[in-house]
């Protein structure tokens, strides 16, 4: 008894540490082609951070990405970050309106493209991203 507890309580620190999102009713689609597409994601309740990653192409190859937050209520963040992991740009999102914001990022060496999702108390939101070259 004493080791499941152990294990429980060092996989809910692993989880706090290493960034953990619960998201539910969340619907994904992704129409990628090489060097470009988009990405779209909607969901009834968010709370927490995870790291992402979308196979976009050509690996080191700057792209250009136009993101677009919606809210009802709470916090949600999306941010592009660099291969290094300094942060490229960030769109926050405000209740009952549309944000956008563009940047330039750069994909990793295999061609993936970095980003986190950040909510708290996040309710009916979205996210959507173009990639361009």
């Amino acid at each position: 008894m004493v080791a499941l507890r152990r294990l429980i309580f060092a996989a809910l620190s692993l989880c706090m540490l290493s960034g953990c999102m619960l998201m539910s009713g969340e619907a994904t689609s992704v129409d990628m082609q090489v060097g470009s597409g988009n990405l779209l994601t909607t969901f009834v309740s968010a709370e927490g951070s995870s790291e992402r990653e979308l196979p976009v192409g050509p690996p080191e190859t700057v792209v250009h990405v136009i993101a677009i937050t919606t809210i009802e209520s709470g916090d949600l963040t999306v941010a592009f970050m660099q291969p290094d992991g300094a942060v490229a740009f960030a769109v926050e999102a405000r209740p009952d309106s549309q944000v956008t914001r563009s940047g330039s990022v750069r994909t990793d060496t295999s061609g993936k493209l970095h980003y986190t999702v950040s909510a708290r108390g996040a309710r009916n939101g979205s996210f959507q991203f173009f990639v361009q070259p």
